[in-house]
């Protein structure tokens, strides 16, 4: 077979798909259309993998070296158990070494460039692997985005074979390199869900911990090395644990050392008829309570649940003898969800062209109805108060506002009628924009700021939104820019950040670790890592969901965008947003439900309901928030 012209003008092998049937044997052509037998039902939740494998074609004798190069990138790219094909093209001792455990992904896919020719005779040729860099997903299969460029070199040397001296790969860069379309066509992106730390009930007075997605990325179809399908995947990758970045905020319930127990020859668990998962487990959890064991069982659905083709009813955990540890279901998994931190919300809200605070119904059966928008309750909608910036709170009883000049910051009521309190905060600095950031409540009801005075640049935070002003430090990963913007998730452990430097605004995320006691915890901010590092400018940022971002910027060149990001900075699977025009903030429910709002310079404040068309609310207006 041939080779056929690819992606950047390189050379490219043809792969083989193979479907899987006749008795489990892997077999070209084998399906068929029977002509008899009873009808049966087919059960419409998926059991298992695709029934596709795509596999690399393996060298052919006397094979040049240009053809080992393109023949291993390729088999690079199947599905093969152990890449037994991309193995092949390379001498014992380099596959030996290969460890394809990590991802590093490419804008357009590696290009080789023959770097000497001249040594070809000598029985050694080397190519150069160029491209853009856009991720890397390590051992954990955790995805962190980058933006650089790429530089690796492919060694060959000829090997005695059968067939006499063959051209084989000696030496080569660690891990997978894909390009992107290979990459999101063979990768997934799922949220495992482990607990906030410091999320007791004495302190949040929830019943349970509330749970914070830890995005990583599985293989879509069977894994080439442990042959697991995603969903066995999923839950060995929860049983090893978070990711580095989030761990030193987040717990597990299952005990340490807890693994996967399948029956001898078995590599997947399956669904029985209920949509129902039976887990074995080793026997580091066998004598856990049940308390401890709900809790475990929650992270396990929660986490299934992610994997959208997939419909977990209920998850079983059972002992290493095979004995049931504990049962939950779908109905009872509610009391962990991770929306208890936020909710559906009642109102969306935003500035009238008074400077007040109004509201309108949020109503997530007619997302795309006309509301009217009505003054809250309190100083904040009778005009005593004429804000600039505001956030509400995510119980919906107060709200914090920053004054038009971003002098001062308020804490009111916004369900009842009040005396306009006295600042709780207040900047020196000279210009509007070196004072307050628009403020930002989190899920255990704190208040957070940014004061941007170039003199004593801070953040800041009022435990309970209310008392002294608490700086915040920032450690690892500031480098010098300031703070203009922030937002915090509704479970309290992770900050969005919108920081200049030099001129230019980039998206970080933080993380929020707390240490001591739980009712005066010192709060730190640590480890920013870049989630939009191909944006050359981000002009708002808002959390839209358990592990997404909504962000309006633009890239170098390029115009304006509104785009989804996961909290790793991964874009796979992001649904669109249709362009508004000239947007200067944004705002999202974590209830996808619910529409997006915007402030438009050209068009006011706008909505755009799921499956529509953004539409204006008023013509003129400021400061458009949902709860948070």
């Amino acid at each position: 077979m041939g080779t056929e012209r690819g992606r950047g003008g390189r050379w490219r092998v043809p792969r083989t798909p193979v479907l899987l049937g006749c008795g489990g044997l892997l077999l070209a052509g084998c399906a068929s259309m029977p002509d008899s037998g009873d009808v049966e039902a087919v059960d419409a939740s998926p059991r298992g993998d695709s029934q596709v494998r795509v596999y690399g074609m393996a060298p052919r004798v006397g094979a040049q070296p240009n053809e080992i190069v393109e023949g291993f990138l390729e088999a690079m790219t199947g599905d093969d158990p152990q890449f037994a094909t991309a193995r092949k093209y390379l001498t014992k001792k380099a596959s030996d070494t290969w460890n394809p455990s990590r991802v590093t992904v490419l804008a357009n896919g590696p290009v080789p460039q023959d770097q000497r020719a001249s040594d070809r005779e000598g029985g050694v040729y080397t190519y150069a692997l160029t491209g853009t860099e856009i991720a890397e997903v390590n051992g954990q299969r955790a995805y962190r985005p980058v933006n650089r460029e790429y530089h690796e070199t492919i060694h060959l040397s000829r090997q005695s074979g059968p067939d006499g001296q063959e051209w084989r790969i000696d030496g080569l860069p660690q891990g997978l390199v894909l390009g992107e379309s290979d990459f999101e066509r063979i990768y997934s992106s799922v949220n495992r869900y482990y607990f906030a730390s410091g999320t007791s009930s004495e302190r949040t007075g929830a019943a349970h911990p509330w749970l914070v997605a830890d995005p990583i990325y599985v293989r879509k179809r069977m894994d080439p090395q442990t042959q697991m399908d995603p969903v066995t995947q999923t839950v060995e990758a929860l049983l090893s644990g978070p990711t580095n970045w989030l761990k030193p905020v987040v717990s597990s319930s299952f005990p340490t050392g807890t693994a996967l127990k399948l029956k001898e020859g078995t590599k997947s668990l399956v669904f029985d008829d209920r949509n129902a998962l039976k887990v074995p487990l080793n026997g580091k959890a066998s004598n856990v309570g049940q308390k401890r064991c709900r809790e475990m069982a929650a992270q396990l659905l929660f986490t299934l649940r992610d994997l959208t083709s997939y419909r977990t009813g209920q998850v079983e955990l059972q002992r290493s003898d095979g004995s049931t540890l504990c049962v939950l279901g779908g109905d009872q998994a509610q009391d962990f969800a991770p929306e208890r931190a936020s909710g559906s919300p009642d109102y969306q809200y935003f500035l009238d062209t008074k400077q007040r605070l109004v509201r309108m119904v949020a109503n997530t059966e007619n997302a795309d109805a006309d509301h009217e928008a009505d003054p809250v309750p309190g100083p904040f909608g009778n005009g005593e108060r004429q804000l600039g910036a505001v956030a509400v709170a995510r119980d919906e009883r107060r709200a914090a506002g920053v004054s038009q000049e971003a002098h001062a910051l308020y804490v009111a009521s916004v369900v009842s009628d009040g005396e306009p309190r006295e600042p709780v905060l207040t900047s020196s600095g000279k210009e509007k924009t070196d004072r307050l950031s628009a403020p930002s409540w989190d899920g255990r009801g704190d208040l957070w700021v940014a004061d941007r005075d170039p003199r004593q640049p801070r953040l800041l935070r009022l435990a309970g939104g209310e008392g002294e002003p608490e700086e915040v430090k920032v450690v690892d990963g500031l480098d010098g820019a300031r703070i203009e913007a922030l937002k915090v998730s509704a479970d309290g452990v992770r900050i969005a950040l919108l920081v200049s430097q030099d001129g230019r605004t980039t998206l970080k995320l933080g993380r929020v670790e707390r240490h001591g006691p739980d009712d005066k915890p010192e709060v730190s901010v640590a480890d920013l890592r870049p989630i939009a590092p191909q944006m050359e400018e981000v002009t708002a940022v808002s959390w839209a969901g358990r592990s997404r971002l909504v962000v309006v910027g633009r890239e170098s060149g390029g115009v304006q965008q509104l785009r989804y990001l996961q909290t790793d900075g991964s874009t796979s699977d992001a649904q669109s947003v249709p362009g508004a025009n000239r947007v200067t903030a944004v705002a999202s429910a974590d209830d996808d439900r619910l529409p997006l709002l915007a402030h438009s310079l050209e068009d006011g404040i706008v909505r755009l309901p799921p499956g529509a068309n953004w539409k204006t609310v008023v013509s003129k207006g400021s400061s458009p928030v949902y709860p948070g």
